[in-house]
């Protein structure tokens, strides 16, 4: 069984008078616990994968298989119920958080919204996440604007990490 399995992944971007053809015919598959790396220059269409791959971006053609259900063509309220499956950790932290939640507040919400732990389970989850991913307690409790890009991505990397998920996409979480 395959975690994931992209077959034939197109996505053009119509702007202006002209099309963009950031991806054309991308194929792979992932097993659980396997691991895939895109390499390319910047502008190769690596982030668009990612984001097409979770149905963040529509598709142009293609399909997409997460564990073994075809995702290509779902609507919107039946991808929310496989979004505490699937998650990702965008490139730019800083955009990715919101600014007026702790980073404690922003690890719960995952929890609040894909499980059905209690408010002091998802605390305590809180907590061990923020451990995992070396936040010390006295950082969970601050807002973004007063951690380092480095802290923020930890907490990216906690927030998608809450669920367990069977699928992680990484767009240049370094």
């Amino acid at each position: 069984m395959s975690v994931l399995s992209v077959e034939k992944l197109v996505k053009h971007f119509h702007v202006g008078a002209g099309t963009v053809h950031a991806v054309n015919g991308v194929s792979f598959t992932l097993a659980p616990g396997e691991t895939l790396g895109l390499v390319g220059e910047s502008g190769s269409g690596k982030s668009t994968i990612g984001r097409c791959v979770l149905r963040l971006a529509s598709l142009t053609e293609g399909q997409l298989k997460f564990q073994e259900e075809d995702i290509s063509a779902l609507p919107e309220r039946r991808l929310r119920a496989l979004r505490g499956r699937m998650q990702i950790v965008f490139q730019d932290p800083w955009s990715a958080l919101n600014p007026r939640m702790t980073a404690r507040a922003l690890i719960e919400e995952m929890l609040k919204l894909h499980t059905a732990l209690s408010a002091a389970a998802r605390r305590a989850k809180a907590a061990a996440l923020g451990a995992r991913v070396r936040l010390p307690g006295r950082l969970l409790d601050r807002y973004p604007a007063e951690l380092s890009g480095g802290q923020l991505q930890r907490v990216c990397i906690a927030r998608a990490i809450a669920t367990e998920p069977a699928l992680i996409v990484l767009d240049e979480p370094t």
